[in-house]
C-alpha cells in the first residue's frame, strides 16, 4: 500500500480550525479575482489567471485537508 496515494485519494473530514481556513483561502482569492476582473482585459491570458487562481485555491485547501 502506498501512503501518497491512499492519503491522496480518500474523504478528509474537516477537523476543527479547518473550515475557517478554507474560507480565508477562498475569501482572499475571491478577493484578487475581483480585481483581476477589474484591471485585466478579457482575454484568454485573462481566462488562464482566473483558472490558475481557482487552481490554486483549490490546492492550498486540498492542503489543508490532506496534511492539517
Amino acid at each position: 500500500m502506498n501512503a501518497v496515494i491512499e492519503n491522496s485519494f480518500r474523504y478528509h473530514t474537516p477537523k476543527d480550525g479547518q473550515p475557517e481556513k478554507y474560507e480565508a483561502i477562498r475569501s482572499k482569492a475571491k478577493e484578487l479575482a475581483y480585481l483581476i476582473d477589474e484591471l485585466a482585459p478579457n482575454s484568454r491570458e485573462k481566462s488562464l489567471a482566473m483558472t490558475k487562481l481557482e487552481e490554486c485555491a483549490m490546492w492550498a485547501n486540498a492542503s489543508i485537508a490532506r496534511n492539517g
